[in-house]
């Protein structure tokens, strides 16, 4: 294993010391701010993709997992961050992305996934194969979730062995929402049962060697849990430690494993570092890194609109607005209630669907044009403060360059800062 592999690899007994945070976004700023960060501190770096992002056939982002591995290397290359200090994983890697088809023809599309993953040098995998396909009961039974995941593992070891990669670490469990965000209300958060976390590594346990896969298993180091942590359009559920006491001691029984935890955007910082504490010690995050692009990115627009007003330039958010409009698939099904409600959430909600937009042409356009409009020149502390309020101070300390480009890295370290803290005890 590479040396940060090894580091992960090992992250259940060193808990005591602290955990990572798992990058999960292809957006390239984030990209670029997270390997900088990570340059910056001397620091181990996990980035994410997940099933529905990028596949074996492309994914929403147009990216196999060879693709996506060379773009976060090119990335490293420019920032000067050491791959030795890399970690790429796979989340939620399972038949999502094709679960209205029959059963077995969805886990040969996931197999062939995971082997593509595998196959690039993924170490972190996220064996989810929770979700039911077409010719499924709406509920599946635990052995069938586990007997599924050891027949993707299968595929990820054989891939690792025709390759002569690094043999992958293992993450297995799903008590969160799919991919793509939750759908139910917020009040219906409860927090994983402890006799459901031990079941759900001892079905593994057993799925994976009735397979001779008993090595594979060894190097699984992490169950997705419900810490009772989740957002919402416009709403936030905070940890709350007192409500996950007896999942948190049920640590005990299973010394292999630490918990992960996804949906912990917009966490306190507090929460975020008691939730690290309690054994949560991989702290999913993504759309606050977006959302945070995105109120610099507004921001930038508004003082583009002061010192490079031009008639023929769209301002940006008119023109995310009329590109949501005109592809509304994203967006539709998460942001209920009336036009003007949806009109706000397309832009500002939490859940930040605005995140599947930026990829394309007609976004690329615009952002390119907001960027170019203001250049390179040094912004005014005044605009800062009027557009930008919560970079101020760090223009103010001289950590950040008053410059467009800098500006939208440091929106989104703001938010790597506060995952820092958290997993740095």
């Amino acid at each position: 294993m590479s040396a940060a592999t090894t580091r992960f690899a090992g992250i259940a007994a060193r808990r005591a010391a602290g955990g990572i945070a798992s990058i999960c976004s292809a957006h390239p700023l984030v990209i670029e701010a997270a390997l900088r960060h990570g340059a910056a501190h001397g620091a181990d770096v996990l980035i994410e993709a997940t099933c529905n992002q990028v596949n074996h056939e492309g994914g929403y982002t147009g990216m196999t997992p060879a693709a996506f591995r060379a773009f976060v290397e090119a990335h490293a290359g420019k920032t000067g961050f050491p791959l030795d200090r890399l970690i790429l994983g796979g989340d939620h890697l399972g038949p999502n992305p094709w679960k209205h088809l029959p059963a077995a023809q969805a886990m040969r599309k996931a197999a062939a996934m995971i082997d593509a993953y595998a196959g690039a040098g993924f170490t972190k995998l996220h064996l989810d194969t929770s979700m039911a396909c077409a010719d499924d009961p709406v509920a599946l039974a635990d052995e069938t979730i586990a007997a599924r995941a050891a027949d993707l593992a299968v595929a990820a070891e054989a891939a690792v062995a025709r390759a002569g990669g690094e043999k992958p670490v293992y993450i297995i469990g799903t008590e969160v929402p799919v991919p793509g965000g939750a759908l139910e209300a917020l009040d219906n958060m409860h927090v994983t049962e402890p006799a459901d976390a031990l079941r759900t590594v001892e079905v593994h346990r057993q799925a994976f060697s009735r397979l001779g896969l008993d090595a594979a298993f060894a190097r699984a180091v992490g169950v997705v849990v419900q810490p009772g942590v989740e957002f919402g359009n416009a709403d936030i559920i905070a940890y709350a430690p007192q409500k996950a006491t007896k999942l948190v001691a049920s640590l005990e029984s299973m010394p292999q494993f630490v918990f992960e935890a996804h949906s912990t955007d917009y966490q306190p910082a507090e929460a975020l570092a008691t939730l690290v504490r309690d054994g949560f010690a991989i702290l999913k995050v993504g759309p606050w890194l977006t959302f945070a692009l995105r109120e610099a990115l507004y921001g930038l627009s508004s003082i583009a609109d002061q010192l490079a007003a031009h008639p023929s330039r769209e301002n940006l958010p008119a023109a995310m607005e009329r590109i949501m409009l005109a592809s509304p698939g994203n967006w539709q099904k998460y942001y209920p209630g009336t036009p003007d409600e949806q009109r706000l959430q397309r832009h500002f909600s939490f859940s930040d669907r605005i995140r599947y937009y930026w990829r394309s042409p007609d976004a690329q356009h615009a952002t390119e044009a907001l960027l170019a409009a203001l250049g390179d020149r040094e912004i005014p502390r005044p605009l800062i403060s009027q557009y930008l309020g919560h970079l101020d101070a760090e223009v103010g300390a001289g950590r950040i360059e008053p410059t467009a480009h800098e500006l939208l890295i440091g929106s989104v370290t703001r938010v790597l800062d506060i995952y820092r803290d958290a997993t740095n005890l």
